[in-house]
């Protein structure tokens, strides 16, 4: 049986999401509108793309923060949704999904090497004001030039699908709502206009969200058709001047998925490290995605993990159940004879400002089947007996690989060398002595033997 560790009281999101860089704003496909004063932060971007053939389900999930009494959130989409095409979503089932991709860290014990028995364990630890009237509306839509295809109540949101001539009349129509758009949002909708895209808009409604008790606004759902496998980050730019952050997974039936107009990296996988980092992991991992991004100056997506969602090894977490996939919207599971449904999951993560992405994510399926996880590998050195003569070589050899879990530290995050080894001898990890025991001592006497 397959353990992971992970850090203690940690989230499921914690090793990877909730825990990487403070203080940075993050990416979304749409852009965050305020009425008045109302403080919001766009500060948290999870997507989920389940995608085959032309069809797609898209679920967005954002840690929404401030006041959601004047909230609109704005979102191009390929077409005009019904109803039925729009859903509201479950955290809980997201979380599964992030524990199960999560990067991990492992743990391996050494043998003894006078017995040479092989012994290996892994351990875990596991662990989101009503609508104008409608008449109203309509009427000052006209002027604007904006169309109103299609309004809903979903959950506790009530949605708009409209169709605009022109950005400046779009943006002035939501301004005329008592929006304050971020800077650029014109240029922004104006690229998505010349694509003939239609924007879904999405604002809470109070009442239905204090009905259904709901504190936190659950992720939002829409099934679409469109030729196009990409998902629009523009206008999540216009939401921030800084650095953002972005995590997809996407569900297919083929195998793993890549962007087609940005370089794909595999995060770097099974180093060995020292021991210390046990407790460390995010502060290690946070460090190790900051170096690894700032070395490719922010211009590629990392694949975090790829993997058939019928099984894992090690295990994270369980693989998604058949009733969780359903909620994720991935459609073809009851087509599956054998009982494992073809889902393949990819995990993407991108850092980025304006500058290093200046278009869209636009995706690709691969043939590619073969699985892939980011982990990470620590080894405990045997503590036992060493009185015999293949123990000298054994701490030979564990010097030399201390030497080298301190290097390849260095090399992932950047740290220098000598702070990383002096935190090793500290924590017991230096070199160990390659003295040679008397002789006397080999006779294993000592204050336990019996005399």
């Amino acid at each position: 049986m397959h353990r992971l560790w992970f850090p203690p009281a940690s989230r499921a999101t914690a090793l990877v999401f909730a825990l990487l860089v403070p203080g940075v704003s993050h990416a979304f496909c749409g852009f965050y509108v305020a009425s008045g004063d109302a403080k919001l932060f766009n500060s948290a971007s999870e997507v989920v793309l389940v995608r085959d053939g032309d069809r797609t389900v898209l679920t967005m999930a954002n840690d929404f923060r401030g006041e959601p009494s004047e909230f609109a959130m704005v979102v191009p989409v390929p077409t005009v949704l019904k109803r039925g095409q729009i859903q509201v979503g479950e955290r809980a089932v997201l979380d599964h999904l992030d524990a199960y991709s999560a990067p991990r860290l492992v743990e391996y014990f050494d043998e003894n090497p006078c017995e040479r028995r092989l012994m290996m364990k892994e351990l875990a630890s596991a662990p989101a004001a009503g609508m104008a009237a409608r008449d109203e509306l309509s009427r000052s839509s006209a002027k604007r030039g904006v169309t109103i295809e299609a309004r809903y109540t979903v959950g506790e949101y009530d949605i708009l699908i409209l169709s605009a001539k022109e950005s400046d009349g779009l943006e002035a129509w939501l301004i005329e709502r008592g929006y304050r758009l971020p800077f650029g949002a014109s240029r922004a909708l104006g690229i998505y206009l010349k694509q003939g895209m239609k924007f879904f808009v999405a604002k809470v409604n109070l009442k239905e969200q204090k009905k259904l008790g709901f504190a936190n606004l659950r992720p939002l759902q829409m099934a679409y058709e469109s030729p196009r496998f990409m998902l629009p980050i523009r206008l999540g730019m216009v939401n921030s001047s800084g650095v953002q952050e972005l995590i997809v997974y996407t569900l297919t039936r083929n195998g793993r998925v890549e962007t087609t107009n940005y370089r794909n990296v595999k995060l770097p996988t099974d180093q060995e490290l020292p021991l210390y980092v046990e407790k460390e992991f995010a502060k290690f991992y946070r460090a190790m995605f900051g170096w690894q991004t700032q070395k490719e100056k922010m211009g590629v997506v990392f694949t975090e993990y790829a993997w058939d969602m019928s099984w894992c090894d090690p295990c994270a977490s369980p693989p998604l159940a058949h009733d969780e996939l359903q909620k994720l919207g991935v459609f073809w599971l009851d087509e599956a004879s054998n009982g494992a449904p073809p889902v393949y999951l990819t995990r993407l993560h991108a850092r980025y400002d304006r500058a290093s992405f200046p278009e869209d994510l636009v995706f690709q399926q691969t043939g590619d089947r073969a699985n892939f996880q980011g982990r990470f590998v620590l080894r405990r050195p045997w503590t036992g007996d060493m009185s015999c003569p293949e123990a000298a070589n054994y701490k030979r050899e564990l010097n030399e690989r201390r030497d080298r879990e301190a290097r390849n530290l260095a090399s992932l995050t950047g740290w220098k060398l000598e702070n990383i080894r002096a935190r090793m001898a500290e924590t017991g990890e230096g070199p160990m002595s390659l003295a040679e025991p008397a002789w006397w001592e080999k006779l294993g006497w000592g204050p336990s033997s019996k005399q």
